[in-house]
């Protein structure tokens, strides 16, 4: 089963993920990191991910992985 994980260590929260992502399983998470960016996180439907990797292509961040 295809999945993702967020660095939210490195994403700076742009969005640029939210509108790759043909499944719309990405958003913007509560919480924000040390450098006090609210970051990306998975959505309550992980499942969906097909593992495309459209958002980690474009993370200017490189902070999404894809394992499939």
């Amino acid at each position: 089963m295809p999945k993702i994980t967020i660095d939210s260590n490195l994403c700076k929260g742009c969005g640029l993920c939210i509108d790759a992502c043909p499944k719309e399983i990405i958003v913007i998470g509560d919480s924000s990191n040390d450098q006090g960016y609210f970051t990306a996180v998975n959505s309550n439907n992980p499942d969906k991910c097909t593992g495309c990797a459209l958002c980690a292509e474009i993370c200017p961040d490189i902070a999404i992985k894809v394992f499939k």
